[in-house]
This record gives C-alpha cells, sequence and structure tokens, in this order.
C-alpha cells in the first residue's frame, strides 16, 4: 500500500464516522421528541374523562335557569380552557356516527342487527375518540349495526344426502 492509498483510506473511515455520528445524533433526537410527545398525550388522556363531565354537565345546564345558568357560564369557559391545550398539543376529537365502523378509531360497545343502517355502520356514540397526529389517544366508544344473519328455508347440501350415503359415512 502507498501512502496515498493510506491516506484516503483514513480520510474514508473518518468521513464515515461524521456521517454516522450525525445519523445517531438525528435519530436520537427524533426518539426524543417522540417520547415527549407520547407522554405527553399520555398525560392528556387522563384529563379526558373530566372534560367529558364538563360536556356532560353544560348539557343539562342549558335548561336551567337563574344562577345555575350563571356557574354553566363559568364552566364553558374553563372547558374552552381545556379544549384549547388540546388544540394546542395537536390533539382533536373525531365524529362517529354515520362512519363504518374502525377497530383503529372505534372501540364497539354494543351490536345491534338491523337492516336500517349499513352492515358496519357505527349508529350511536356513547363516549367521544381523541387523536393525535399520530395515534388515536382513545378510542371513540360505539354501538355498531349489523346485518341480521338469514336463515333460509331450504336444507343444506349436507342434510340431503341419501341414507345409502349416510350409512357408508357412519361406517
Amino acid at each position: 500500500m502507498t501512502e496515498e492509498t493510506i491516506e484516503e483510506n483514513w480520510k474514508d473511515k473518518y468521513l464515515r464516522a461524521l456521517a454516522e455520528q450525525e445519523n445517531m445524533r438525528k435519530r436520537i433526537q427524533k426518539e426524543k421528541q417522540e417520547m415527549v410527545g407520547f407522554g405527553i398525550e399520555n398525560a392528556i388522556s387522563e384529563f379526558l374523562p373530566a372534560i367529558d363531565n364538563f360536556e356532560n354537565a353544560l348539557r343539562f345546564a342549558e335548561s336551567a335557569e337563574g344562577s345555575v345558568k350563571n356557574w354553566a357560564t363559568g364552566f364553558e369557559m374553563i372547558l374552552s380552557q381545556f379544549k384549547e391545550v388540546l388544540h394546542n398539543h395537536g390533539i382533536v376529537s373525531f365524529h362517529s356516527e354515520g362512519n363504518t365502523f374502525d377497530p383503529d378509531y372505534h372501540d364497539a360497545v354494543e351490536i345491534v342487527e338491523t337492516t336500517e343502517h349499513p352492515d358496519g355502520t357505527v349508529i350511536q356514540e356513547f363516549t367521544k375518540g381523541y387523536k393525535s397526529q399520530t395515534r388515536t389517544i382513545r378510542p371513540a366508544r360505539v354501538k355498531v349495526a349489523k346485518h341480521p344473519q338469514t336463515v333460509s328455508a331450504e336444507p343444506s347440501p349436507e342434510e340431503t344426502i341419501p341414507e345409502e350415503e349416510a350409512a357408508i359415512k357412519d361406517e
């Protein structure tokens, strides 16, 4: 090996080591961002039941009178602050009713046999679902339509086996 070849070999190794170091730095930075985002999403998911309760309580307060309406206005402000935090972290609720059931976004808690809706359609949403850009934070709990199984009046081919063949099968 000549001195030039050795120098080129070392230069190549040096450049490869620099590139590998840069790739590792980028990979670690990306993993760190993903872990922070995942932690924030998990922490926020623990507040979702409280947000649900605020929304449910405010629905009942709409028909109330007097001081209850004043309290409700204050609670609406608090709820809007919670929703702003969700929005700031890229977490949004999604609508399910009328959509096709998707196990990535829905948790079927009830299945109803009906012909009024297409098979697999979400017909009622019990709990709102939330998602971020990368994953489902909480699936929506839903009721799903299923077409009833039709029972035919004609016997199946197994039921119409001639007696001679049935005797052969029994042996």
